[in-house]
């Protein structure tokens, strides 16, 4: 922003929450590619761009790999020399047994250490994407509800595919035409009827919850904090700038907390859901 330039809140805050084909390292100019030629499929445009939040998804899978792999590498280490687990290896030890014990076999039952492997991913890939965002030039891809949906649908897929499996294909189909006690004959057929929609309706309700919740809350967020350093920005006077950056440094440690606790509370919900299919409903 060049000097004398009138601040506008509003168009710092969507630029640096919206997608981009550019990553900005202010002050210091910032990083553009072009746009790839667009690939046409049954006459339709198809253009595979990274963008921004594609190269931070990948910045955070890389993270996410590194932190596993150095605390499989640390107990394989612990283990060969007959010590106990301690340090950085210790603690991601202890936090997947967390995940596996507490969340996924304690939400969804017997079955759940065959999941676990799958929510112990999905919840270092959500926490990096959303730690990534507080960082200096870094974006929150969870900020992006491609991103966010994309995810959901992933958890839906093992939810519907999952309880399929375990369930049979007969109890399966009971998850969508449910049959009603005590009501037969016409009656119950057309209360199943009636019912089908509602379940099929369900089943999409609930990725959808995950979808939205998450980038609302990883957005909420990230608003406040811009908007708060437009604010310095905008008065340019230490009597509402320092009490500003104060409250602005509060909420940056706040969206910490709240960057782990969105992770555990969307792995939390994705293995409520996968719970739920693995019984027949009655």
């Amino acid at each position: 922003m060049s000097p004398g330039q009138e601040i506008d809140i509003g168009e710092i805050v969507l630029h640096h929450t919206s997608d981009a084909y550019s990553i900005d390292f202010e002050p210091f100019g910032s990083f553009t590619w072009s746009k790839w030629p667009d690939i046409h499929l049954g006459g339709y445009a198809l253009n595979l761009t990274p963008t921004k939040h594609v190269v931070f998804m990948l910045v955070a899978t890389g993270l996410a790999y590194l932190a596993l792999g150095l605390a499989a590498a640390g107990l394989k280490k612990q283990q060969a020399g007959r010590k106990a687990p301690t340090g950085f290896a210790g603690f991601i030890e202890q936090l997947v047994l967390w995940i596996r014990d507490d969340i996924a076999i304690a939400n969804i039952g017997k079955n759940g250490a065959r999941y676990a492997p799958f929510l112990v991913a999905l919840f270092f890939f959500v926490l990096m994407m959303n730690l990534i965002g507080l960082l200096p030039w870094g974006a929150t891809a969870t900020g992006n509800l491609a991103v966010t949906a994309a995810l959901a649908l992933m958890v839906f897929l093992v939810v519907e595919i999952g309880g399929a499996i375990t369930m049979g294909p007969r109890a399966y189909l009971g998850t969508i035409f449910p049959h009603v006690d005590g009501v037969g004959g016409v009656g119950g057929i057309l209360l199943t009827a009636f019912m089908a929609p509602i379940e099929v309706l369900s089943k999409f309700t609930k990725p959808f919850a995950l979808a939205v919740r998450l980038f609302g809350n990883m957005v909420a967020g990230h608003f406040v904090i811009l908007s708060l350093v437009g604010i310095i920005l905008m008065f340019g006077s230490w009597v509402i700038g320092v009490p500003t950056a104060l409250l602005l440094a509060a909420i940056m440690l706040l969206e910490t907390l709240v960057a782990a606790l969105q992770a555990y509370v969307f792995i939390l919900l994705a293995s409520t859901f996968i719970g739920l299919m693995q019984e027949p409903h009655h």
